[in-house]
This record gives structure tokens, C-alpha cells and sequence, in this order.
């Protein structure tokens, strides 16, 4: 998934985040809780409270009105949200998703151009960034690589949320990075696919038509079973809310299940591909 920013869409710094983080944070301990005792509270993990506090995070409209009324904070958090708009290294088009992300209970993902960003490896994630067009300067690549390294601890902190990815076989066998890179990559690639609650299939060579190529697709339900998708082109994306569109990716993804590698299969081939690295 592409979270960099687009050219004439910068980000605000990320000062106003570790603002609206110390406002939190303050206000924690002026209730007298611990990150540990205000997450149940307000219906967070642990990691996401302190990524918000830290400024590492954009906080939800959710979590900003639930600590708001957990925290009896006077109006102060929302108020201080209002001046949120952007975070270092988040694309605008991007934020609406990144929110529902870590809401969801179940998340599809298919990939026809690079592996996962929730599933990459920092070295993985840090080349892509590198070789951006137009080119990032240092400061970029680094917000960046701040946002996308929150973003590979969703699976890690969400481990009720299920999880299927599937992903064109030439997408690993691409060289867009070098082999030991690569085969890093893969070995995490293999470590992620035998968490209890992720699928990975390879979508293989020997498939020729198959319902994805329209393009890399995103899904995702919320605990209210809402169903929401997310698809990306060039330098433009799109969300989407509406039933009736959001049940023909449905419709899409599910052939697209039957129409790749097994699970095991996919594991035997990964494996294949990183002999061959």
C-alpha cells in the first residue's frame, strides 16, 4: 500500500501530533491512569495509545471523543483535534483508511505491485521509498518509514482481526530490491502466514485471467460489520462506502480466493522463489 505523499501534497509536520499527544498524555495522568488502565477505558491497545501520545500516530475521530469523555478533559481534546488534519509521511487520500484500519475485524488485501505494507520489512519498505519518483529527500523518506513502521504493527497488535492477503507471484520475483533483501523479505512473508488469524496465497503465473486484474483491491469490516473498500492508481485513490460497490469487490476478492494457490501451495512456492533469490 502506497502511504507516501503525493507532490503538492505535503503533510503538516508532525509537531501538531506530538502536541495533541502531550494534551493526552496530561490529561491521562491527570485522572491517574496508566497507558494500561486508560486503554480499556477508551477501547485501544496499549501500542496505540502510546503512539498517539508519542505523536507517531493520527488519532481516530473515535478514539478522540472516547477520551474525551473517559478523561473528563473539558473540551481540550477536541479542540486540539481540530488543528489534526494531516501526519508526517500520510498522504491526504490515505487518511480516511488508515483510520478504519486499525478498526477492523477482518481484512482483505490483494497486491499486484509490491508486497503488502503491512506485511513488508523495514529494509523492503525503505527501498521502495528510496527509488520514489519524484525523488524524496531524507527527511521524507523518514517520516515515511515512520508511519509505514506503525502501520506493520497492526497484525502484531490486532491478533482477533483476520487477515488474507493474496499476492501476483511476479510480485516476488521482481528484483526492485536485492536478493538478501528479498529473501528477508520472504522469510517474513512466511513468519506472518503462520499467525493463527493470516491467509497468504500467491496468485501464480499459470493463472491467466483471474477477477483481480482490474487492479490492487482493499477490504475491510468494523465491529459494527460494516463493510468499507480502498483501492489505489497512480497518484489518486479511492474509498469506498457505498453497499452495492463495495459487494462487487466482495464478489471479486472471493473468486479471486478460489482462483489462487492454496495456502500450502503458496507457502511451497514462496520457499521455490527464495531458493531460487
Amino acid at each position: 500500500m502506497t502511504d507516501e505523499v503525493p507532490k503538492g501534497s505535503e503533510p503538516e509536520t508532525s509537531e501538531s501530533l506530538k502536541a495533541f499527544g502531550e494534551v493526552v498524555k496530561v490529561f491521562r495522568r491527570r485522572a491517574g491512569l496508566t497507558q494500561e488502565q486508560f486503554a480499556p477505558l477508551a477501547g485501544y491497545s496499549v501500542p496505540m495509545i502510546a503512539s498517539i501520545e508519542q505523536g507517531r500516530r493520527l488519532p481516530s475521530k473515535g478514539f478522540v471523543n472516547r477520551a474525551e469523555e473517559v478523561l473528563d478533559a473539558f473540551g481540550v481534546i477536541r479542540a486540539a483535534a481540530k488543528h489534526l488534519t494531516r501526519k508526517a509521511g500520510l498522504a491526504k487520500w490515505f487518511e480516511e483508511w488508515a483510520e478504519l484500519e486499525p478498526l477492523a475485524v477482518t481484512f482483505y488485501i490483494f497486491e499486484n505491485r509490491f508486497v503488502p505494507g503491512l506485511i513488508q520489512t523495514p529494509a523492503y519498505a525503505r527501498t521502495l521509498f528510496e527509488k520514489q519518483i519524484p525523488a524524496m529527500g531524507e527527511d521524507k523518506i523518514e517520516s515515511n518509514m515512520a508511519v509505514r513502521m506503525e502501520r506493520m504493527q497492526l497484525i502484531a497488535d490486532h491478533p482477533e482481526t483476520i487477515y488474507s492477503f493474496i499476492i501476483e507471484e511476479h510480485v516476488l520475483r521482481r528484483q526492485v530490491v536485492g536478493p538478501e533483501v528479498m529473501r528477508e523479505q520472504i522469510d517474513h512473508i512466511l513468519a506472518c502466514g503462520e499467525r493463527r488469524n493470516v491467509d497468504l496465497q500467491i496468485m501464480p503465473h499459470s493463472r491467466g485471467h483471474h477477477a483481480g486484474l482490474d487492479g490492487p483491491l482493499q477490504l475491510l469490516e468494523t465491529e459494527d460489520n460494516t463493510w468499507y473498500a480502498y483501492c489505489e492508481g497512480q497518484r489518486t485513490a479511492q474509498l469506498i462506502a457505498d453497499a452495492k460497490e463495495v459487494s462487487i469487490l466482495q464478489q471479486r476478492y472471493a473468486r479471486m480466493r478460489t482462483q489462487a494457490l492454496s495456502v500450502e501451495a503458496s507457502v511451497g512456492l514462496l520457499r521455490e522463489i527464495r531458493g531460487a533469490l
